[in-house]
């Protein structure tokens, strides 16, 4: 029995735990599994009416809801082949995607999104394009979902595009049959026993991979679901909603550290004197070696500002799940430190969202987990990381060399270099990232840039430079002040190898956005677009550099 089966089997059987809510500021709205099916159904019915056939692509373009889910399950159930997109790409960038796909029918969640495609996308024309007000406006579809056979592609999910034109990536039924009861069984060991069901919130995009892992793991096991509808209230939406767990990116999480220690900070006074001794002694506690005053220190800090900030952040959080990229070390130990752990989970969208996860007795922080049963990896001798299972992708879409060069023998080539400690991945970096400086060295610039953020306070983003150049440099975002900037450059500088140090910096007023197309929509970044946009300011350091070089010679000369 698939998945599909599976999930409308609970929808029909167990319609209360198989509801989604949506989280609407302090308001949350329902809808069970008897209406779930309804809503299904009548999309089914509007697909139908639009010609559908088994194997034609589907494309959904609308921020997450109740009907997002029911849209994409009746596309699946009518035998297509779904095609999420992110509802705030730009349309141009789109019109990439759907030109590559070619979907029979577009459900845009608004008529304005739709607008936006019809006059970016020169294939409109030839595409059905139905708002969901009309998808759901329709006499229920009754037929029984069709069974997809285990070779069946079930969804193209482009691949974010860091650098060159995105790739789809097919999934088919026997990647999610593989993938699902692994995550749920994971899930399953770290819930607390309690009365009732988890309160599960969840607001990452379900057009990516793992996020839709996420979502139907819930109705797989079953398990409501509360549904983000404003990420400019998520803040307020996660006080509502008081979840016991949820996923996140790391930006996410690190932006919630740096919120709570700048408030802290500006308060001050006792505050503040009891949070940073309790950090120094929680820091020393892990490392073993902590005193009777650090140990004290700590824990007064539990008991008078620790349990605070804990209750501000989710009073029911059991524990956090991070994704997407490696979460830094000391973020993931300040929420241990908190009593909430993080655990982390690696994958791409080729792997169904997955490669490993943190096992609850073997996490270690700044590691991504442990490969899931059924998983192989290896490393090349590069460090690249190679994948070889149930759950690697069955090829990118019409783009048969690339699906060869991405699989040989089987391995998937991740591109990502890891190191492996007793079974347990850490990701250093993607090897196209590595920066090869005048010196000749290979550098992750991800772990520079990851310690330079820890010791730079206002800094938010920061983007290692100087591939062919005479040495390193450091595009930062946020507002910390130059002596900030230096300090951090001479802290991280004290001990790296002369071609790692940084020798100057570069600050910038305009952040990384995935609107201004210098972040992927998961948060990931666009280096080789940074270093196009913020090309003048890179050139003038180094021409500063030269310049400088050049009268030191003349002057020498003159001598």
């Amino acid at each position: 029995m698939s998945f599909l089966t599976t999930i409308f089997e609970n929808l029909r059987t167990k319609p209360e735990l198989t509801k989604l809510i949506e989280v609407h500021a302090t308001t949350l709205r329902g809808t069970d599994g008897n209406g779930m099916l309804d809503l299904i159904a009548r999309a089914r019915g509007s697909l139908a009416d639009a010609g559908v056939e088994p194997g034609d692509r589907v494309a959904i373009l609308a921020p997450n809801s109740v009907r997002w889910v029911a849209a994409d399950l009746a596309a699946i159930a009518a035998g297509g082949i779904s095609v999420p997109l992110y509802d705030r790409e730009e349309p141009k960038d789109l019109a990439v995607k759907l030109s590559s796909a070619r979907p029979t029918v577009l459900m845009a969640g608004s008529a304005e999104l739709a607008k936006g495609v019809q006059e970016a996308w020169d294939g409109a024309a030839d595409c059905k394009i139905i708002t969901f007000d009309a998808l759901f406006d329709h006499e229920p579809h009754e037929a029984a979902p069709r069974e997809p056979e285990p070779g069946d592609t079930i969804a193209i999910i482009y691949t974010s595009g860091t650098s060159g034109e995105p790739k789809g990536v097919m999934l088919d039924r026997a990647n999610i049959d593989f993938m699902l009861p692994k995550t749920a069984e994971r899930i399953g060991r770290v819930v607390q026993p309690k009365e009732g069901a988890d309160r599960i919130f969840h607001y990452l995009p379900f057009c990516f991979a793992a996020s839709r892992i996420m979502l139907w793991t819930q109705m797989m096991r079953p398990n409501p679901m509360m549904i983000s509808t404003d990420l400019n209230k998520l803040v307020v939406e996660i006080a509502t909603a008081k979840p016991n767990f949820f996923l996140n990116v790391p930006a996410v999480l690190e932006k919630i550290r740096a919120g709570v220690g700048a408030k802290i900070k500006e308060k001050g006074g006792i505050g503040l004197e009891l949070y940073t001794r309790g950090i120094e002694g929680y820091k020393a506690t892990v490392a073993g070696h902590a005193n009777f005053v650090q140990r004290a220190a700590l824990a007064l800090a539990e008991k008078v500002v620790f349990t605070k900030i804990r209750a501000q952040i989710g009073p029911n959080l059991e524990f956090l799940i991070s994704g997407s990229g490696p979460l830094s070390e000391d973020t993931q130990r300040w929420f241990q430190m908190l009593g909430i752990p993080v655990y982390q989970a690696y994958g791409l969208t080729e792997t169904t969202g997955i490669v490993s996860l943190d096992e609850p007795d073997r996490t270690v922080p700044g590691r991504v987990g442990i490969p899931i049963d059924g998983v192989q990896t290896k490393l090349t001798e590069e460090g690249e990381l190679l994948v070889k299972g149930p759950n690697i992708f069955s090829g990118y879409w019409e783009k048969e060399e690339a699906t060869k060069k991405a699989i040989v023998d089987g391995w998937f080539h991740t591109g990502d270099q890891v190191d492996i400690e007793a079974g347990n991945l850490k990701i250093i970096g993607r090897i196209k990232n590595l920066l090869i400086p005048e010196s000749g060295h290979n550098i992750a610039p991800e772990p520079i840039e990851e310690k330079f953020l820890e010791h730079c306070e206002g800094a938010e983003q920061a983007v290692l430079v100087g591939h062919a150049r005479p040495f390193l440099s450091v595009i930062v975002t946020g507002k910390p002040s130059q002596e900030a900037v230096d300090k951090a450059l001479e802290a991280i500088n004290a001990d790296q190898p002369f071609y790692k140090k940084i020798k100057k910096s570069i600050l910038v007023d305009e952040p990384f956005t995935p609107e201004n197309g210098l972040l992927t929509a998961n948060q990931k970044l666009r280096r080789n677009v940074i270093d196009k946009h913020f090309a003048a300011q890179i050139e003038a350091v180094y021409e500063a550099f030269r310049a400088e070089k050049e009268e030191k010679a003349r002057m020498e000369a003159a001598r």
